[in-house]
Parts: structure tokens; C-alpha cells; sequence
């Protein structure tokens, strides 16, 4: 209370209007407007708050499923195989951000069982495997380390296996464009592989069209005498992209390199282009309960214009009397946005539990694991967001005080008086 004494006699005006008591109908509908005013801008707050957490959740968990299979970098030769590719990992690992690199074999095959599938098969070496990717992780049935060279094993994914119907031991044969040439025209290469083990990267794309196999067996299949590049692990994933730049500028020879977001350009772009699009949404329902608190205020100044002319009377500038009104909005913007931010940042921070609640309580399944590539809710809250979003509210609140702290400053105490 001496706090409030101590201040302007504007702010303490002001902070009177805001908890004025209800002492006439009038007063009691105005105060009313006021916490609808609050809600509104809070709702709009916490809203925007947990949806951004939420689709930053997804994305975050996408990424992390994606890179657990690809990788962060990759360096390959724009002539189809990089011969000398340990001169280019020693080159790579001199940058401080570069922490891991691997050999790696890629190309296009087609799946020649009861029925024609195309995947992607990759050549890798299973002991440096796990420096650059977290697939070694995410084997469910058999091992990486059975692909030894020579024996033409393959380790394949769940939903790969479940529409071959395949398991454990069982054969696929792959076929290559890199054939005979016959009179007939080119025949394929064909190779018999056995399935030796199965992961589950989490990501439908890549758990139904990426095979496993020896690198040296890849390049057999393939007819390449080196592997196609390397792949690098980074230590910030996020800056791969400014990384691969800086590579581009210090390794030698006629290389392509490429980063993850360039390989998932098209999905992130439209992630990217959702989060801006939710974001305008959900900022008009701030912008919408901001509005409100015009209202609330031109009906405050109507119904103070005696107070307005008293003051005025006794020495009161019109620069005093908008900050009084200034004060009353903005406390309200305040207040409003404090309580959206607290809530939004508890609802955002718990989701997974409190979803997880609502399925236990009511015995659904939001997000069912046969359809989505998840099966909970994720959130991921960035308290930059936190900070734009409470920062943009207490601004429209601010911007929403201007007009009627005007039509205040603008009261003149003559006929204002007049009838009282």
C-alpha cells in the first residue's frame, strides 16, 4: 500500500479505476467488460503459447526420428564415388564442428519378391555407422553387426517388413539398373540378400524405403570401386546448414555437400509456413481481445467524464489525464497477459501428461500409432516464443489504450459538469 502512495497520482488514479468497486449497475457491466477484456487477451496468450509448443513438439520430434537415419551432413563426389574419401574426412574433422565422419554407399534398387518395390539401399560400415547416425540404436530384431562383408546380409525396416511379410532369415532379391548389356537390351543385376535384422526409425518414409547393407557388398552391387561420400555429425545440428558452407569453402577436390534440412527441404518448408500461418491465427485473438479493451475503456471514460472535469479543474493536464486511462488499460493488458503466459507455460510444459489423463479418463487414443508416426502429444516450449508472445500482447494493449486516453485528455470540464 505504500508502494501505490509513493507513486504519480496518474498511476495511483489509475490503479483505483482498475479495482473500482461495483457500486451502481453501470460500474458493475463495465467491470465485467474488463475481465472478459482480461480473459479474452489471457486465452489468446496461453493458446497461441501451447499450440506453438506443440507444433514445435512434432517438429522437433520428426527431426530427431529423420536424423536417426540421416545424417547431419553429406559430402559426396559429383562424379558418383569419392575414391580418396578418408583424405576428405580428415579434411572435414579440422573443423571444430565436425565430430564424426563415415564412408557410405547409395543408390536406387527395386525389391523383387511377390511383389516390386523400390527402396533406397545405403552401404555402410557397422562399426563407424554409429559415430554419424542413431539407426544402430533403433534395431528391434537381429544386429548392424551382422553385415559382414561377403555375405550379403540386409537390414531392413518394420514397415518394409510387414508388407513383404518377412522376417528374420528370410530372402529378397534386389535388382540394379547397373546390369549386362544383352541383345535383348540391358538385363539387371539381381543379388539375393538375407534379412538379418529390422529397425524402426519411427518415420514412415524411411522404415519402408532405406535397406542396410555391408559397404563393400553395396559396392559389388552397385559396380563401384569407392563409396559414394562420406557423412558427418555435427555438434549443433541446427547450424549444419552455416557448417556445410564452411566445408564447401575448405575441402578440396569437385565435391557436393549437403545437410540435413536441404534433404527434408520440402516437409520443414511446410512446417515452417503452418507455424507462421497458426501464429497470425492466433495472434488476431489477441489482436480481437485487445480490441475489446477499447470498448471497455470508452465506456470507463463516458461514465468518468465528472471525475475527468474535477480533475481537470484542479490542474490536471490532458497528458495527465491519458496516462490515467493508459495506466487502467494497460494494467488490464497486464494482468491478462500474465495470467495467459502462466497458464500457457503449465498447460505447454505437462501436455504429455495431461493428454495422456484426458485418453486414461475418457479411453481414447488421439494420435493412433497404426495412422501417425506417434502416439503422444508432444511439446517442445521455446521461451523466445514465450517472451514474442507476452511482449505482443502487452503492446496491443498498449496500442488499445491510445484512442480512448485521447477522447479522456479531450473532455471538457464545462459540459461535463453541466448536468451534475
Amino acid at each position: 500500500m505504500n508502494l501505490i502512495k509513493n507513486l504519480p497520482y496518474e498511476w495511483q488514479i489509475g490503479l483505483r479505476y482498475t479495482r473500482a468497486g461495483r457500486r451502481s449497475g453501470r460500474n458493475s457491466f463495465i467491470s465485467f467488460i474488463s475481465l472478459i477484456s482480461m480473459t479474452g487477451i489471457g486465452l489468446g496468450v496461453a493458446a497461441l503459447i501451447i499450440v506453438l509448443s506443440v507444433m514445435n513438439g512434432f517438429q522437433k520430434e520428426v527431426r530427431d526420428r529423420m536424423l536417426s537415419v540421416v545424417s547431419h551432413i553429406e559430402v559426396f563426389d559429383a562424379n558418383g564415388a569419392l575414391p580418396d574419401w578418408q583424405a576428405t574426412a580428415r579434411e572435414a574433422l579440422e573443423n571444430q564442428h565436425v565430430k564424426a565422419a563415415a564412408p557410405y554407399v547409395e543408390g536406387q534398387a527395386l525389391i523383387l519378391n511377390d511383389t516390386m518395390r523400390g527402396v533406397m539401399v545405403r552401404g555402410i560400415l557397422p562399426d563407424q555407422e554409429p559415430s554419424v547416425s542413431d539407426v544402430v540404436s533403433k534395431i528391434k530384431k537381429g544386429s548392424f553387426a551382422s553385415l559382414n562383408e561377403g555375405e550379403f546380409n540386409v537390414v531392413i525396416g518394420k514397415d518394409l517388413a510387414q508388407a513383404l511379410d518377412a522376417k528374420i532369415g528370410d530372402k529378397i532379391t534386389l535388382a540394379v539398373p547397373q546390369g549386362q548389356v544383352t541383345p535383348a537390351g540391358v538385363t539387371p543385376r539381381l543379388k539375393s540378400f538375407t534379412i538379418t535384422g529390422i529397425f524402426e526409425a519411427g518415420h514412415y518414409e524411411y522404415d519402408i524405403g532405406v535397406v542396410y547393407v555391408q559397404m563393400d557388398d553395396a559396392q559389388k552391387l552397385f559396380r563401384l570401386t569407392a563409396p559414394s561420400g562420406i557423412r558427418l555429425r555435427v555438434d549443433d545440428l541446427l547450424q549444419a546448414p552455416s557448417i556445410t558452407r564452411e566445408l564447401s569453402a575448405t575441402l578440396s577436390g569437385n565435391l557436393l555437400l549437403r545437410d540435413w534440412s536441404q534433404q527434408n527441404r520440402n516437409y520443414f518448408a511446410a512446417v515452417k509456413t503452418e507455424k507462421r500461418m497458426m501464429f497470425i491465427i492466433l495472434t488476431l485473438i489477441i489482436a480481437v481481445a485487445a480490441f475489446n479493451l477499447v470498448s471497455t475503456l470508452v465506456m470507463t471514460v463516458r461514465d468518468k467524464q465528472a471525475d475527468i472535469a474535477i480533475l481537470r479543474t484542479l490542474g490536471a493536464t490532458p497528458a495527465s489525464i491519458m496516462k490515467i486511462f493508459m495506466v487502467q488499460g494497460s494494467m488490464v493488458g497486464t494482468l491478462g497477459t500474465l495470467l495467459g503466459v502462466g497458464f500457457g507455460v503449465l498447460v505447454a510444459l505437462n501436455i504429455p501428461d495431461i493428454v495422456g489423463f484426458l485418453e486414461h479418463l475418457f479411453g481414447i487414443q488421439f494420435l493412433d500409432k497404426n495412422i501417425y508416426f506417434i502416439s503422444s502429444v508432444p511439446s517442445d516450449l521455446h521461451w523466445d516464443d514465450v517472451t514474442t508472445i507476452g511482449g505482443m500482447a502487452l503492446l496491443f494493449a498498449l496500442l488499445s489504450t491510445i484512442y480512448p486516453s485521447y477522447r479522456a485528455s479531450s473532455v471538457k470540464p464545462a459540459e461535463a459538469l453541466r448536468y451534475e
